[in-house]
């Protein structure tokens, strides 16, 4: 694998994640998907690089979800984001199963997922996860700074997370403020 490239926010929810393979440093746009290893870094850090290998069949499918995705996060009613979307879940299925139980019980629910095409299996991954998250489609969001890309999902207790990071656009917000707020005493 090629340099592993350092991101910001890694480690939301795999659609969030997918989204957030693009960030900005310096007002310069950055990209993880440009290459196969940036795919092999993203399958890695988000777990999935056991089940799914990163080829170009991969990328070009998970790009296209990542489009759609962007797409949907500025409007929600994007029919060909959504058409897009509903075409890659086309490619998989979840297969429910009885598993064995414990101590010889009667089995417990489970499930597996099968792909008419084993290289749909990342962007179906997100695809499906995105449609999780919409069960509580008000804490699906985009940072709150105009200059950031980044999005997540809130988890927050009372759910009014604005920005990607305290630490880093949160912070840059509260100075912004307390600086506009020292420029109008002055002037006053």
């Amino acid at each position: 694998m090629g340099e592993r490239r350092a991101r910001p926010l890694v480690g939301e929810p795999v659609a969030m994640d997918l989204l957030n393979t693009r960030w900005v440093v310096g007002g310069a746009l950055q990209d993880l998907l440009v290459s196969l290893d940036g795919l092999r870094q993203w399958l890695a850090e988000t777990g999935l690089d056991a089940r799914f290998d990163a080829d170009a069949a991969a990328l070009d499918r998970l790009l296209r979800v990542r489009g759609a995705l962007l797409r949907l996060m500025a409007d929600p009613g994007d029919p060909g984001a959504r058409a897009a979307l509903n075409d890659t879940l086309a490619h998989g299925w979840v297969r429910r199963r009885l598993l064995e139980g414990t101590g010889g019980g009667s089995g417990v629910p489970g499930f597996e997922v099968e792909f008419d095409d084993l290289s749909w299996g990342p962007a179906w991954t997100a695809a499906d996860d995105y449609l999780d998250l919409l069960r509580a489609p008000d804490r699906v969001r985009g940072c709150a700074n105009p200059d950031c890309v980044l999005c997540f999902f809130d988890t927050s207790k009372n759910g009014t997370r604005r920005w990607c990071s305290m630490a880093g656009c949160g912070n840059r917000a509260k100075a912004a403020r307390h600086q506009a707020r020292g420029r109008t005493g002055r002037t006053a």
